[in-house]
């Protein structure tokens, strides 16, 4: 399991601390969404490595499992960003989340954002369990 501690390097650069990061946390499902961005926003693809990945989640305090787990809930109360929910349900199970705790975290996510966008987060999480099972690599999505 990937450590936040572990992601922070003396001397490293936001760019190239966030860069390692992604790829550690979000693996060919982050890089694809960067690489989405180099004919629309190159400069927006080093904003997403250098603040959240280089800065974020860098950041001593919490491991990656307890971020991945803040993410998942956050995307899925918010109920309008399916493709960036299915890239942190992919990084969950990354870091070490199971399928019962992720599916636990957007369970609990009904109470406070509504049944509605639970629903809508159990079934990005089905599609991602399944292509995880089936060995296919997750579509690529819009925005991390």
């Amino acid at each position: 399991m990937i450590m936040t501690q572990q992601l922070q390097s003396a001397g490293e650069s936001r760019l190239e601390r966030g860069k390692r990061a992604l790829a550690e946390i979000d693996g060919e499902a982050g890089h694809k969404v960067i690489a989405a961005l180099a004919d629309i926003a190159p400069d927006f693809a080093n904003y997403v490595f250098e603040f959240p990945f280089g800065d974020i989640y860098s950041r001593p305090g919490l491991d990656l499992r307890a971020r991945e787990i803040a993410t998942i809930a956050a995307l899925t109360a918010m109920g309008t960003a399916t493709p960036q929910l299915k890239v942190h349900i992919e990084a969950g199970l990354n870091v070490g989340l199971s399928r019962q705790e992720i599916t636990e975290v957007i369970i609990q996510m009904a109470v406070y954002a509504g049944f509605p966008a639970a629903l809508n987060g159990l079934f990005a999480a089905r599609e991602v369990f399944a292509a995880r099972l089936a060995g296919h690599e997750p579509p690529a999505s819009e925005a991390l």
